[in-house]
């Protein structure tokens, strides 16, 4: 598999539901300035989507955009502070002035901890905590409720992780003990939402090539030679995922956490 986003939707007749093409949908991306939510936000936008770009880093959204624009996708960059609810819900109704309501949200944004739970400050605990579970929280319902106004279906990704499941130590107490909440909130939205058509799902990545894991490697080394392949993943290895649980394929799933590890994480 390359980088390429020349992304093909010729299927036969006989699988209707086998299609990446995402034309007359928008999306929101939060954490879309770099790593895996730059990587999701151009995938979206070459599957046909109209993208809604969100992230801390307006310069750095403004890069995203130009890319995107230069390939032939539409998209608006919106600077947010995933921390500060009432800019997750400014986030939203700007992104549906634009292009319509958000049909579909990638909750993507998040942050280690990088520190022993006893010696966490109480700022970054709520940093934490505030980025990595009630962001995805107050957005997802946001988003759901203008579609439940709207009587629209709509899907909703949360990007959870492998640390959800078990947790390797090294200082990462809080940000596994989050990523396990996601991983509940998207099966307990799942079920209260499915009656409305949203379908409520997550992925779980393991060791990925991006910013954040930059700083991992920082602190702990070359990680990859206790995996099994002695590598990280990289971002566009989870392109089929992501656009398999936006997609008309994926109609019937809800409440799912899938994880995409390459073998990483103990069983």
């Amino acid at each position: 598999m390359t980088d390429d986003l020349n992304l093909s939707n010729d299927r036969s007749e006989l699988i209707p539901n086998v299609s990446w093409d995402l034309t007359g949908q928008v999306a929101l991306v939060t954490g879309a300035t770099s790593g895996l939510g730059r990587r999701f936000a151009e995938v979206l936008a070459a599957a046909g989507a109209s993208v809604v770009l969100t992230g801390r880093r307006t310069e750095r959204l403004a890069e995203v955009a130009e890319v995107i624009g230069g390939r032939g996708g539409v998209c608006l960059a919106v600077t947010t502070d995933v921390t500060d609810s009432a800019q997750l819900i400014a986030a939203v109704a700007a992104g549906e002035e634009a292009f319509g309501p958000i049909t579909i949200l990638v909750n993507n944004a998040g942050m280690p901890d990088a520190a022993y739970a006893t010696k966490m400050p109480l700022e970054l605990i709520d940093t934490v905590i505030d980025t990595n579970l009630k962001a995805p929280f107050v957005l997802a319902c946001e988003v759901a409720r203008r579609l439940i106004a709207h009587k629209l279906p709509g899907r909703i990704v949360n990007i959870s992780s492998v640390a959800g499941k078990h947790y390797a130590g090294g200082g990462a107490a809080l940000y596994s003990i989050t990523k396990s909440a996601v991983n509940r909130m998207t099966e307990a939205l799942a079920v209260e939402w499915s009656g409305f058509n949203i379908n409520v799902n997550a992925i779980a990545p393991g060791a990925f090539n991006s910013e954040m894991m930059d700083g991992m490697l920082e602190r702990m080394g070359d990680i990859t030679r206790g995996f099994p392949r002695k590598r990280l993943g990289q971002p566009h290895q989870l392109d089929s995922t992501l656009l398999y649980l936006v997609s008309p394929a994926s109609e019937c799933v809800t409440g799912t956490v899938i994880t995409v590890d390459d073998g990483q994480s103990p069983r």
